[in-house]
């Protein structure tokens, strides 16, 4: 019963956050401000799902105009754990084909994220470039899921290099952020569904790595990201074992 009341209060919101929002942003459409706004309103489904979401981030982040934020996608919770602490003038690259979900794909491209050809190397990589010459033209930061796909539970995925190469391209700082597991975590028939950490680390900057190769870039920011990872699960598994949450 729990799961249907959820499931019908879940539609009904994202529906009504899409339609108008879409309304909305047509005033100033792809805007990047809009991004964080409509994040931060699906985010709040998090106390629908009895999830507990904490957030934590290095002092000074808002300062920092330009950067790539880079986070691990687990599943499609995603949307209200990670998307709490997207920031102003953030946005983020997703496929095309969300563009063809309804209500909710207009109002992920009116808001003024990218949308990515992930079937076409070309246009891939033109949409790096594409990102290099807003970073140069506009204060504007991405969001970026450099495993390329859902884990699933399979933990932290081999990162693929585009948001590196864009970054150094860019020189504009890497700023990971990690979200504790949610896989399996979720049970939609149960009241509370316990705790998830969002953790936004110091920024990698990325003129350290002059010289280097990309690939040693990702795989330092994987294993900044993998070690935290870890970290905060055993966090989570021994505050909510002391009902600590």
């Amino acid at each position: 019963m729990l799961l249907i009341l959820r499931a019908i209060f879940v539609i009904i919101y994202s529906i009504l956050v899409s339609v108008f929002g879409c309304i909305y942003c047509l005033f100033t459409p792809r805007n990047p401000r809009h991004v964080a706004t409509f994040a931060h309103l699906f985010g709040r489904l998090s106390s629908v799902f009895g999830v507990k979401v904490e957030m934590r981030k290095p002092a000074g982040i808002e300062h920092i105009e330009r950067a790539i934020y880079i986070a691990n996608h687990q599943n499609n919770y995603d949307m209200i754990t990670a998307a709490n602490i997207v920031q102003p003038t953030t946005v983020t690259v997703g496929k095309k084909s969300l563009l063809w979900i309804p209500f909710f794909g207009q109002l992920y491209w009116l808001t003024g994220n990218l949308l990515i050809d992930r079937e076409n190397r070309t246009k891939a990589h033109g949409t790096i470039s594409e990102l290099i010459t807003q970073f140069k033209q506009r204060n504007i930061s991405f969001w970026m899921f450099p495993e390329g796909t859902r884990s699933r539970g399979r933990g932290l995925l081999p990162f693929k290099t585009g948001a590196f190469h864009a970054a150094i391209a860019a020189g504009v700082p890497i700023i990971p952020v990690v979200v504790s597991n949610t896989h399996d975590k979720i049970n939609l028939n149960r009241l509370k569904n316990g705790l998830v950490i969002i953790e936004m680390l110091p920024p990698v900057e990325v003129k350290e790595f002059e010289g280097l190769s990309v690939r040693k870039l990702a795989t330092h920011c994987r294993e900044l990201m993998a070690d935290k990872f870890d970290k905060l699960n055993a966090e989570v598994a021994e505050r909510e074992a002391s009902g600590k949450i």
